[in-house]
C-alpha cells in the first residue's frame, strides 16, 4: 500500500475525500489522508481551520506533511476560486483557458515546493464544480424538480462544469446559494457528490480526473517521481 496525504480546503473536502476518494483508492492499494488546512492556531487550544489563508501557512502545511517520509505522495485539493495574489503564480495567471491558468498555478506550487513527492492541485473552480456534472442529483438532493431547468441552462452554458466562472457572484457556489438558500456545503455538497459517483464526475471533470488518475496510479510508482510532469 502506498499512502498519499491530502492536504484539503475545508471540513467538505475532507469529508469528500474520507467518503468518496478514499474508499475509492483502496481498490489501487493507496491509502489517502486528508488534513485541513489550519488556519490559525491558538495556543492551548484547537485549530480553527478551513479557508485559504497566506501562502506561506500553506506552504507550511505542505512541508510538514512532506516530512512524513511514509508518505509516497503530498498533494492538495484546494478551491482555484479564492486562492490569494500571495500564492505562487497567482496575481497574473497565464492561459487563454481556465485550465491551462489553473495548470500554471500549479506548476509555479509545484516549483515552489521543489519536492519530488509534492503534487498541486487546484479544484477548478471550486469543489461546488463537481457537482454541476449532474444537475439532475441537485435538484433531486433539493427535491427541487422544478428548479432542474435552471441547473441545466447553467450546466449547459460552458462547455464543462469546471468551466463555469471564478466570480464572485457567478461561480457554482454563489450559482447554487441564489437557487437553493439552505445550500450548506459542508451538508450538501458531500451528499451531492456522493449521489453523482465518481465516475460521472470523472466523465465531466477532466482536471479532477487527471488529478485522480495520478493518485491511482501511484501504486505503480517508486517512493520518488510523482511530481507534476
Amino acid at each position: 500500500m502506498k499512502k498519499a496525504l491530502i492536504l484539503v480546503e475545508g471540513q467538505s473536502e475532507e469529508t469528500f475525500v474520507k467518503r468518496i476518494v478514499s474508499p475509492h483508492l483502496w481498490a489501487f492499494n493507496v491509502i489517502a489522508a486528508p488534513t485541513i488546512i489550519a488556519t490559525k492556531r491558538v495556543k492551548n487550544g484547537p485549530d480553527f481551520k478551513g479557508g485559504i489563508p497566506r501562502y506561506s501557512r500553506v506552504r507550511k502545511e505542505v512541508l510538514r506533511l512532506l516530512g512524513d517520509s511514509s508518505a509516497a505522495l503530498v498533494t492538495t485539493m484546494i478551491d482555484f476560486y479564492g486562492l490569494p495574489d500571495s500564492f505562487p503564480g497567482r496575481a497574473n495567471p497565464i492561459g487563454g483557458t481556465a485550465l491551462e491558468r489553473v495548470a500554471f498555478v500549479e506548476k509555479a506550487f509545484a516549483a515552489d515546493i521543489a519536492n519530488e513527492r509534492f503534487l498541486a492541485y487546484c479544484s477548478l473552480h471550486e469543489f461546488e464544480a463537481l457537482l454541476f456534472s449532474s444537475p439532475g442529483k441537485i435538484a433531486e438532493a433539493f427535491a427541487a424538480e422544478h428548479l432542474l431547468a435552471n441547473l441545466l441552462a447553467i450546466r449547459n452554458g460552458f462547455a464543462s462544469p469546471e468551466d463555469i466562472d471564478d466570480s464572485p457572484a457567478t461561480s457554482p457556489s454563489a450559482r447554487l446559494r441564489g437557487l437553493f438558500q439552505q445550500y450548506s456545503k459542508p451538508f450538501y455538497g458531500v451528499l451531492i457528490a456522493s449521489r453523482i459517483g465518481l465516475e460521472t464526475i470523472r466523465s465531466e471533470c477532466a482536471h479532477f480526473h487527471n488529478w485522480l488518475a495520478r493518485l491511482e496510479a501511484l501504486s505503480e510508482t517508486s517512493n520518488s517521481g510523482v511530481g507534476p510532469a
